[in-house]
């Protein structure tokens, strides 16, 4: 594999600086390099969503700077875009600036755009290169990716445990068993996700906010609670003004459905076997409202529920140095007849965060959608 650009590598990095701000829009970083290959001409990444896109505001910068990018390579972490949404088509802008090369990691998943853009690139009179760093550009936008193509975002469940697997002790407590390091960097995870959710359980037990506070964020994600009775109270911490809530459930009560709506709560029925929730169609859901990355602190009888019904794509485990010895575990479900039919993960990152150790677990081939 050739080395990757320093020209791409630069995009990729303004592509990262749209996490936690451009969804449900991809994160895409764009930068505009001189045509003798020397100079930065204009740089900048996706905004938040109805705002500039990436090569917008790389033209916007070059101009503010004085530069003319005629002639000028534009390396963007996804193609632009073909079509009207929240803005205008961006491969438009870029060939209308007299850009004359466009190096693209990615082809644009969007039925939208799917190749669209490259396409009336290349009948402007613009050259297209496709390809570099299309691996770190996929990962950087794997639930754009999970919803376009799966129809479902991807759900990364974050877990903070002892050494000894332990979630909370047998009645309930677990503030906190991680460190503040931990659950600070916890809330950069959510951050980063277009929803957080949660279960029943969870929030009557320790009325959880969802949101982001540990850490800097530009915009809050949505809140998410599987609640098959409609059980939510309607005072609980979850509810704040300017965010969307969302309450799925599976037993109807006309009663209790309309005081959580007058709460400003979206009541969403979707019964499934047993009197609970479709966790399946619930993702769909998600997904159908431009969620990207689900991302879930849940506790153990609603983890066990969406392990054992294949849901979950990543693991996200803080490990305290701990023992704790009886308590509730990290997910419920089982017994298994035999290790072989164990729910196989693969390793992907080990990190300390503080004293505890932060480990990142994928199931294997996940990610090849």
């Amino acid at each position: 594999m050739e080395p990757l650009s320093p020209f791409m590598q630069q995009a990729l990095a303004q592509a990262a600086r749209a996490v936690g701000l451009s969804e449900p829009n991809p994160r895409v970083g764009c930068v505009i390099v001189s045509p003798d290959g020397e100079r930065v001409l204009g740089e900048g990444h996706t905004q938040a969503a109805g705002d500039a896109h990436a090569e917008i505001m790389a033209l916007r910068d070059a101009a503010a700077k004085g530069h003319s990018v005629v002639g000028a390579t534009a390396y963007v972490t996804l193609e632009p875009c073909a079509h009207h949404g929240r803005t205008g088509p961006c491969c438009e802008a870029v060939a209308a600036a007299g850009i004359a090369k466009v190096v693209a990691a990615l082809p644009d998943p969007n039925p939208l755009v799917a190749g669209q853009g490259l396409a009336r690139l290349q009948a402007a009179g613009v050259q297209v290169e496709v390809g570099p760093g299309a691996a770190q550009s996929r990962e950087l936008n794997i639930g754009f990716f999970s919803r376009m193509i799966r129809g479902t975002p991807w759900l990364r469940m974050k877990v903070a445990a002892t050494l000894d697997g332990k979630t909370a002790l047998d009645n309930g407590a677990s503030q906190w068993i991680t460190s503040e390091a931990a659950r600070a960097d916890g809330h950069a995870w959510r951050a980063r996700a277009g929803a957080v959710l949660t279960g029943i359980g969870t929030l009557l037990e320790d009325n959880p906010r969802l949101d982001v506070r540990l850490v800097p964020s530009a915009r809050q994600p949505d809140a998410v609670v599987v609640d098959s009775r409609l059980e939510t109270p309607p005072d609980a911490r979850v509810f704040r003004p300017g965010r969307k809530l969302f309450i799925y459930g599976a037993a109807s009560d006309a009663g209790r459905k309309a005081a959580l709506e007058a709460r400003g709560a979206t009541v969403v029925m979707l019964p499934g076997p047993g009197g609970k929730v479709d966790l399946e169609a619930l993702l769909r859901d998600l997904a159908r409202r431009e969620v990207n990355e689900l991302h879930v602190e849940a506790g153990h009888k609603l983890n066990g529920s969406l392990i054992r019904s294949g849901l979950v794509d990543e693991l996200l485990v803080y490990i305290a140095p701990k023992l704790v010895g009886q308590g509730r575990e990290m997910a419920h479900f089982g017994p298994l007849a035999d290790l072989a039919h164990a729910v196989a993960f693969e390793f992907l990152s080990t990190e300390m965060v503080g004293p505890d150790l932060r480990l990142i677990a994928r199931i294997p081939g996940r990610d090849t959608f």
